[in-house]
């Protein structure tokens, strides 16, 4: 069940919430805090548009900013000090804190009424505050003329302004980064030692160009937030992991179980048990396919039962052919059409010795030599009929040996040569030394003596007979050779066919009874070699393969 899909599924589902889960850390990791100082920066720069053009619209009325705060401020203590919610803890205003109008504005509950609090907050006082308590902005005012603070709205509000007065002198920049800068304001990040930690600050004039501000806002350590975001991210991926698994291999094993039923079935039904039913009543997918199988099963049972009546058939009629091959080789072998004219001659030669026609010694001795000679043609006929029919029944199997064919061929021509002088043929035999084949002697000798008898019976023109043999491959090949008329080429398939004639009225003239050829191919089917016929330049060549061997070890 290595490949079960319930494995499967499952280990697609770990892999994808575990890739989800890389997917957002490295998120966390590598683009985190660029997104965070982004937004921050937006939010520096949403506050300068909105305090300058608060700013703007005050000095654009002739007043002057200094004195807009003042009266802001101390409108805002008389509401608060009759609310006893004094908004300046422990703040300064005027001479006592060394100049201006200046103080620390405090945020507290909003215990105000609509109309209080919507008054407030249109003021620039209330503008500078809703950023400051909603951003963590901390924000210092200072008048360029005076150089004196009008307003700081933090704990470290008079080193921020003594910070801003340094950046404007080209002082303090040493561990800044610049992400924005702008004609009349810059806004850059900053590492300060003495405050503890990194700062995003916006420094410059507003429009007015009088009005010298700074803003800083803290930067958390994003970096310690991104690693504890990972951290809670790691935790819950993995609780949600596990949790996800159960739920995935108890949700599998709902589809899993009906699969494994449909799998069974299928096993049943390659088992030709198409009795087997799917049962179950799902109208998913699942429910689809089992009833598709159950049509399936009832369709190969009706289509298996024709095909058994087909090849019950088939049998039949292949049964019927193979006996009627049987009698037809059977009446092959015992009573050929080949027989009636030697049988003929005999009867009518006997007949004419028996009625005294042939008085004299030289007529009889005529007249029992062709008895004797068409005998002699009968009886080779049967032999040869015999053979063929025990080859093709496989009744006489090649006795396998190790001989050299070379030897045997040249022996067997020199046995012959009288035939060939009888014939007028000239013989040459071509071969590389020793050759050694595996095979049935005397049924080869048989092969080549039927070869060369053809070949003698068809010479012509220059009446010469070639036998060559060489190894080729894994086999030894003879070819033979004979100078002659050639084949009519739709004849050649036909020459292994018994008592297939290409010329009959020669054939009969030298007592040929179409059967020699077709023992050869009997012989090399039994040796499960080959053997074939081509037309050549002023002849015929037939040729056969045998089994090459190793030289017997002496």
């Amino acid at each position: 069940m290595k490949k079960s899909i319930r494995h499967r599924i499952m280990f697609l589902f770990i892999s994808l919430m575990a890739g989800v889960l890389l997917v957002i850390w490295a998120i966390n990791s590598w683009w985190l805090e660029g997104y965070y100082t982004s937004q921050k920066v937006n939010v520096m720069e949403e506050a300068y548009e909105t305090i300058d053009a608060a700013v703007m619209e005050r000095v654009d009325a002739g007043e002057n900013i200094g004195d807009v705060i003042t009266r802001e401020m101390a409108r805002e203590w008389e509401i608060f000090s009759q609310l006893a919610r004094p908004p300046f803890a422990g703040g300064e205003t005027g001479e006592e804190t060394g100049g201006g109008s200046r103080g620390r504005v405090q945020s507290g509950e909003d215990i105000l009424g609509e109309e209080i609090r919507q008054e407030l907050d249109e003021t620039l006082l209330g503008t500078i505050r809703r950023y400051g308590e909603s951003n963590n902005i901390t924000i210092v005012l200072i008048d360029s003329s005076t150089g004196k603070a009008v307003l700081n709205s933090g704990r470290e509000g008079e080193f921020l302004a003594r910070k801003a007065q340094r950046y404007v002198l080209g002082m303090g920049h040493e561990q800044t980064e610049i992400l924005v800068q702008c004609d009349n304001y810059v806004v850059e990040k900053n590492q300060d030692h003495r405050q503890g930690g990194n700062y995003l600050e916006s420094w410059g004039f507003f429009s007015d160009n009088n009005t010298l501000f700074l803003m800083q806002m803290p930067l958390a350590s994003i970096r310690e937030s991104v690693a504890l975001s990972n951290r809670f991210i790691t935790y819950v991926g993995i609780a949600a992991m596990v949790l996800g698994s159960i739920v995935m291999y108890l949700a599998t094993w709902q589809v899993a179980n009906p699969v494994m039923k449909l799998a069974a079935l299928s096993e049943r039904m390659s088992n030709l048990d198409f009795d087997a039913r799917y049962e179950g009543d799902a109208q998913d997918e699942i429910g689809i396919l089992g009833r598709s199988m159950n049509k399936l099963s009832e369709k190969l049972k009706e289509t298996i039962g024709e095909l058994k009546d087909a090849n019950q058939q088939l049998q039949h009629d292949i049964e019927e052919k193979i006996q009627i091959d049987e009698m037809r080789k059977e009446f092959i072998a015992n009573v050929s059409h080949e027989l009636k004219t030697p049988i003929a001659l005999i009867q009518g030669y006997a007949e004419g010795l028996t009625e005294g026609m042939a008085e004299d010694a030289q007529s009889r001795d005529y007249y029992c030599e062709v008895i004797m000679d068409e005998a002699d043609k009968m009886n080779k006929m049967v032999k040869q009929l015999l053979t063929l029919t025990a080859l093709e029944f496989g009744n006489d199997t090649p006795s396998m040996t190790t001989f050299d064919i070379t030897e045997m061929i040249r022996d067997f021509l020199n046995s012959a040569s009288i035939l060939f002088h009888q014939k007028d043929a000239h013989v040459d035999f071509e071969a590389d030394g020793p050759l050694y084949v595996c095979a049935d002697e005397f049924k080869t000798e048989e092969v080549l003596r039927n070869y060369l008898s053809n070949a003698m019976n068809h010479l012509d023109g220059a009446r010469r007979i070639r036998v060559r043999a060489a190894r080729t491959g894994e086999s030894v090949t003879v070819w033979v050779y004979n100078t002659g008329n050639p084949i009519p080429q739709e004849d050649l398939p036909n020459l292994w066919t018994k008592f297939f004639k290409v010329d009959k009225a020669r054939t009969r003239a030298y007592g040929g009874s179409g059967i020699g050829l077709s023992i050869v191919k009997a012989v090399q089917d039994a040796h499960h070699q080959i053997c074939g016929v081509a037309n050549v330049e002023d002849g015929v060549e037939f040729f056969f393969t045998l089994q090459a061997a190793r030289e017997p070890e002496s």
